[in-house]
């Protein structure tokens, strides 16, 4: 693809040594290119670096410190090239023609900042018994990826910035709220492209938008933007 526009790819990992393996060879499976991964690997204690080494120089893995998901996701788009930003759990995969469906839809629709997809979830062994009591519920049917499935242009960060080191598994989440606030475009694929792993040590297990961290955030930050206009009116 001539002129083809980079994509970083990054991956926040603490302790992924079970998954981070699969989760970066479905970045590194995409049908498109260019890309570079990036992986932030936060201070594991486990074999995570060992794993990550065995990929060479096909991915860029950025050490710190121990400081949390959304620290990891901010190093990355620090040391991140790429004209487009997409982001993936450490134990989550892409199906192999993710980017190249997202990237035709955002040069298709170039008023779009940023686009979403469809994920799945599907369940370890560990998780069968959990698996089949919910075969039949919302939970086992495809719906709105996040973070997984997000795919943005690079100047959306310089507008609305980072991600909030403060606001523990949800820093996305919360994001996605300032940014719409803000204006940007948000467009989604109707498309699965995104498989979410359910396993026993899923860090978002019962948080997600119930968490007190985000609700207080987006309260303070409906209030200031109240505050604002009303300043301006």
């Amino acid at each position: 693809m001539n002129n083809a526009p980079l994509i970083t790819c990054i991956v926040p990992v603490y302790n992924g040594e079970r998954f981070v393996g699969e989760t970066v060879d479905s970045m590194l499976a995409q049908t498109y290119r260019p890309i570079e991964v990036v992986v932030v690997n936060d201070g594991s204690t486990d074999g995570t670096a060992k794993i990550l080494g065995q990929f060479g120089d096909r991915i860029t893995v950025v050490n710190q410190e121990n400081a949390g998901q959304a620290a990891a996701r901010n190093h990355g788009l620090k040391v991140g090239k790429g004209d487009f930003f997409a982001f993936l759990d450490a134990d989550d995969l892409w199906l192999p023609e993710k980017l190249e469906l997202q990237i035709a839809f955002m040069a298709a629709h170039r008023d779009a900042d940023l686009c979403t997809c469809m994920m799945e979830n599907f369940w370890e062994a560990e998780m069968a018994e959990e698996a089949e009591q919910l075969r039949d519920t919302d939970h086992a049917r495809p719906y709105l990826a996040t973070w997984q499935g997000i795919l943005a242009r690079r100047e959306v960060f310089d507008r609305v910035g980072t991600l909030d080191t403060g606001v523990a598994f949800s820093d996305v989440r919360e994001w996605l709220h300032r940014a719409k606030g803000m204006g940007v475009t948000v467009e989604h694929l109707d498309k699965v492209l995104v498989r979410r792993r359910i396993h026993a040590n899923n860090l978002s297990r019962g948080r997600g938008d119930h968490d007190p961290d985000l609700l207080l955030r987006l309260a303070e930050r409906a209030l200031a933007r109240r505050r604002v206009s009303a300043s301006q009116g």
